[in-house]
């Protein structure tokens, strides 16, 4: 089978979102080498996810003066040179620089992937090219977390990041074989662009709901390492690595959502249902052990990406024009609403523990329920009034 350009660049969407997460799962490795409180760890992942949520708003006009193909090829060099320096750094301010400079470079890599994918597909094939993309960004982030755990366990932690680094600049020559090149454009968003959205109560209920759900799941996904080191894992490093396995049901909710909603007669019956499952899955990881954390990952994994896929969906059947706008927004909102759950929270599990980390996390999930239904009832009013 021949490889064709757009396997090419799932395989490079993958190991650049392997590179977002793959510090999240050893993060108290670092904090034992380094010596540093909980917070100054997981400031490595936080750092990466940060540009993510102003990129889709203010990363098109920088973008729009390159190709994509020139643009995605260098980034990606940049990225896997920038691993080296990381697996060979020794201090922790060092690192975390690091981090930061490889975080700016990550969402030019992913706009120029989506760009070219778009723009190089037949029309007809969009839709299912972008879900087979957002296929790949699920599965570089379950091996992302996976092999950074079992390589940390068999070798060290600074193996994996080299190995990374190999993988992106492998990844930047195999795209020289692109044959079309595609010069980007980009809604221009101005801010009465945006507060118009946010006026319209409809979008402003489902960006809201969208960050309050990736704020938990970013928030407990960070935390998980540090709560299983102090329960322990028979596989050590690998067995924190091997418990992401559950997000892998994202591929199975992303590809299913059509059914799903049928099943459930609406889009806001299945979001509904969505959080409830994040909600139950949120619940069972208050059993503090190893066997139930790992089936608990597959209710959580599974409760997200449903609510994910079909609020993502929503958003372009509820903009009927403006489309790119709204989706950033909603990008934004997403990556912003992931950027501080994977920090702040971190303060409730350092100072009160597991537990009531997990408390805060089901509040915030009630109030992502409570801005659904908010939205059910703006869409209601303004479908009574057409």
């Amino acid at each position: 089978m021949s490889i064709t350009p757009v396997r090419l660049i799932y395989f490079a969407t993958i190991v650049t979102i392997c590179s977002l997460y793959a510090a999240q799962p050893i993060q108290p490795v670092f904090q034992k080498e380094f010596q540093l409180s909980s917070l100054q760890a997981i400031l490595f992942t936080t750092l990466m996810m940060a540009p993510l949520g102003f990129a889709p708003l203010f990363y098109g006009y920088l973008l729009e003066s390159f190709s994509a193909k020139v643009l995605v090829r260098l980034a990606l060099a940049l990225l896997g040179v920038l691993e080296f320096f990381f697996a060979l750094a020794n201090d922790y301010m060092t690192l975390l620089l690091l981090r930061a400079v490889q975080g700016l470079i990550i969402p030019a890599i992913l706009t120029s992937l989506m760009s070219y994918i778009s723009y190089s597909t037949a029309r007809e094939d969009v839709q299912h090219a972008i879900a087979t993309y957002i296929g790949a960004t699920i599965i570089g982030g379950f091996l992302g977390r996976f092999l950074s755990g079992l390589s940390t366990e068999l070798f060290g932690w600074r193996a994996f990041f080299f190995v990374l680094g190999l993988a992106l600049l492998a990844a930047s020559w195999l795209l020289s074989c692109l044959e079309r090149d595609v010069k980007m454009t980009y809604a221009r968003p101005r801010l009465a662009d945006i507060t118009g959205l946010l006026r319209r109560g409809r979008f402003l209920w489902l960006y809201l709901a969208i960050f309050c759900l990736f704020f938990v799941f970013s928030a407990l996904m960070n935390i998980l390492p540090f709560e299983l080191r102090r329960v322990g894992t028979v596989l050590g490093q690998a067995g924190v690595g091997l418990l992401y396995f559950g997000y892998s049901m994202g591929i199975f909710v992303s590809f299913n959502s059509r059914r799903i909603i049928r099943y459930f007669g609406s889009e806001i019956a299945a979001i509904r249902a969505g959080i409830a499952i994040f909600f139950a899955g949120t619940v069972i990881f208050m059993v503090e052990q190893y066997a139930v954390m790992f089936a608990a990952m597959f209710v959580f994994c599974t409760g997200l990406f449903l609510a994910h896929s079909l609020l993502s969906g929503f958003v372009n059947k509820l903009a009927r024009d403006n489309k790119a706008i709204a989706n950033g927004v909603y990008i934004s909102f997403y990556y912003t609403g992931g950027t501080m759950g994977s920090f702040l929270p971190g303060f409730f599990f350092e100072r009160y523990g597991w537990q009531v980390f997990l408390g805060s996390l089901l509040c915030m999930l009630v109030v992502a329920m409570l801005m659904v239904s908010r939205l059910k009832q703006a869409v209601e009013e303004e479908a009574a009034r057409v």
